[in-house]
C-alpha cells in the first residue's frame, strides 16, 4: 500500500535548495520539504514519516547558527506557513500562536495591544518564534525577563508518531510524584530543537508594554573599565539603586562595526556598554545614578549616548545587530572556499566575565588565528566571539582554538552554550560539559519519545 499523497509535500530541486542553508554557514540538501499550514497537516506528514521511518527536521526563519534548522536526511518541515496569531486575551495577558510567526511580526502586534512578549533574541526580525521555543531563545532582556521558557505557558506538539498532544505548565506549588523531571513535560519539549517532537501552537505569557523605555550608550577606554562596570550594575541592580533590563557589550572589533553603519560614528570608545530601563510615562530615567557608576569605572562621561525614544532605541538595537549580521555575510564571502563565520555562546557568571574573556583573547592569540569580534549579553555572563574563517584549515584551527577556550570556561562554572543550542556544529563541547549519565538520561527520554530516531537526526545527539 501507498502512502497518500501530501500536497504540501514536494522534492522540486529549485525548493529544497531554497531551504538548504541557515545562519550557521553550514549547507545540507533535504531529500524533500513540507510546507504545511495547519496543524492537521503537520500530523498528516508525521503520521506518514511513522510508517515510512522518515527523519523529520522542523524549521521556521532557518536563523539557527548550529546547523539545527538544515537537514540531508529525510524531509525538512517548514513551518513558515503556520505564521497566525490564534488568539490574544488581554485580559489574562496570554496569547495563542502559530510556530511560524516571526518574532518581530509577533512582538508588534502585541504592542498594538499594549502588551510585551519579553523574549528578545536579536535576530528576531528573522526568528520565528517556534525556532524560539526549540532553542529556548534568549536576548538582551534576559537580564530581567529570563529567556524563552519562563514565558510559555502552553504547548501543542505533534511527536514523531503523528499523535498531538496539549500541555499545559503546571501550576501547583508542592509536587513530590516521581523525579523533578518529569513533572511539568511542556519543559521537555522548550529547548529540544526539534529532537521530541513539532510544536504547532504555543500559549505565551504576557506583560504589560512598557511605557517608557529610555536607552543609554556608555564608552569606555578598554575591555577592563567597560567589565568592570558591568558586574558594578548588576550589584547596583540587586540593591535596587538602578534597574536595567540588559547590559550589553561592545569590544573594539564590534564597535568598528558599528562605526562602519550609518548613525554609528558617534558610538565612541574602546569599549562600549548599551542599556536600557524602563519606567512609568512621567517618570525620567534617573541619569545621575547612571552616569556617577559609569564615572566611578572610567567611562568617558562626555561622549555618553542618551537613547529617549522609540525611534532612537530602534536605530540603537540596529547597530547593535548589525555586528552579528556583517560577521555573518563576511563569514558566506568564503563559503566557496570552505570558510564561514565560527560563533560561539558560552557563558560563564558574569562576575568572572572579564577574567573569561581575558582567557579567551589569549587562547587566540597562542593558536594564531584571526581575532574575534566579542560582544553579546555581558550582564548575564554571555558574550559572543564571531571569528571569520577563510577556508577549511582555519575553521578547523578556530574550532581547536575554540575547545582550548572552553575548558577553563567550563572549569568556572560555565556553559559551552548558552542561548545558540547544540544543533550539528556543538557536539563535540556538550561532552565536555555533561556527564555520561547526563547523557544517558537525555538519550532515554529520546527514546521514550522518538524510538526510531526521527526527529531532527544531528541535533544534539
Amino acid at each position: 500500500m501507498t502512502a497518500p499523497e501530501l500536497t504540501f509535500l514536494t522534492r522540486d530541486p529549485a525548493v529544497r535548495q531554497a531551504y538548504a542553508a541557515d545562519a550557521s554557514g553550514l549547507a545540507l540538501l533535504p531529500e524533500a520539504v513540507a510546507r504545511p499550514t495547519s496543524a492537521p497537516e503537520v500530523v498528516a506528514l508525521m503520521q506518514q514519516a511513522a510508517a515510512t521511518k522518515t527523519p523529520v527536521t522542523a524549521a521556521g526563519g532557518q536563523s539557527s547558527m548550529t546547523g539545527g534548522s538544515i537537514t540531508d536526511q529525510g524531509t525538512l518541515l517548514s513551518l513558515r506557513g503556520m505564521a497566525r496569531i490564534l488568539d490574544i486575551d488581554p485580559v489574562r495577558r496570554t496569547a495563542r500562536v502559530e510556530p511560524g510567526i516571526l518574532v518581530g511580526d509577533l512582538k508588534r502586534a502585541l504592542a498594538a495591544e499594549g502588551l510585551l512578549f519579553a523574549p528578545d533574541p536579536t535576530s528576531e526580525e528573522e526568528a520565528a518564534l517556534g525556532g524560539a521555543i526549540a532553542c529556548n531563545a534568549s536576548g538582551a532582556r534576559s537580564l530581567r525577563y529570563g529567556a524563552t521558557r519562563r514565558h510559555i505557558t502552553g504547548l501543542s506538539v505533534v511527536l514523531a508518531s503523528g499523535e498531538q498532544v496539549e500541555l499545559s505548565r503546571t501550576r501547583l506549588e508542592k509536587n513530590t510524584v516521581g523525579y523533578a523531571a518529569i513533572h511539568d513535560p511542556i519543559d521537555w519539549f522548550i529547548g529540544s530543537e526539534g529532537t521530541l517532537g513539532v510544536v504547532v501552537a504555543a500559549e505565551l505569557s504576557l506583560l504589560p508594554l512598557p511605557e517608557r523605555v529610555t536607552g543609554l550608550g556608555l564608552p569606555f577606554p578598554g575591555d577592563a573599565e567597560a567589565l568592570a562596570f558591568v558586574v558594578a550594575a548588576r550589584e547596583a541592580m540587586t540593591r535596587g539603586v538602578i534597574a536595567p533590563r540588559c547590559l550589553e557589550f561592545l569590544d573594539a572589533e564590534a564597535l568598528a562595526v558599528v562605526r562602519s553603519q550609518e548613525g554609528g560614528s558617534n558610538w565612541l570608545g574602546q569599549a562600549f556598554v548599551y542599556t536600557e530601563e524602563e519606567s512609568p510615562g512621567d517618570a525620567e530615567l534617573d541619569f545621575d545614578r547612571w552616569l556617577a557608576l559609569a564615572e566611578a569605572h572610567g567611562a568617558m562621561a562626555e561622549d555618553v549616548l542618551v537613547f529617549d525614544n522609540d525611534a532612537t532605541i530602534r536605530t540603537a538595537r540596529l547597530l547593535r545587530h548589525a555586528v552579528p549580521a556583517t560577521m555573518l555575510e563576511r563569514g558566506h564571502a568564503f563559503m566557496a572556499d570552505g570558510g564561514r563565520r565560527l560563533a560561539t555562546d558560552w557563558a560563564v557568571p558574569y562576575p568572572r566575565l572579564a577574567e573569561a574573556i581575558g582567557i579567551a583573547r589569549a587562547a587566540v592569540a597562542e593558536h594564531g588565528v584571526v581575532t574575534p569580534t566579542i560582544y553579546g549579553h555581558a550582564g548575564n555572563g554571555h558574550p559572543h566571539m564571531d571569528f571569520v574563517a577563510r577556508n577549511a584549515d582555519e575553521v578547523h584551527a578556530i574550532e581547536e582554538t575554540i575547545a582550548a577556550i572552553l575548558r577553563p570556561i567550563l572549569a568556572m562554572g560555565g556553559t559551552v552554550a548558552a542561548e545558540h543550542g547544540i544543533g550539528k556544529i556543538k557536539h563535540r563541547w556538550m561532552s565536555m560539559q555533561l556527564s555520561a549519565q547526563q547523557r544517558a538520561v537525555m538519550l532515554g527520554i529520546k527514546a521514550a519519545l522518538d524510538p526510531d530516531g526521527l526527529m531532527a537526526p544531528g541535533n544534539i545527539f
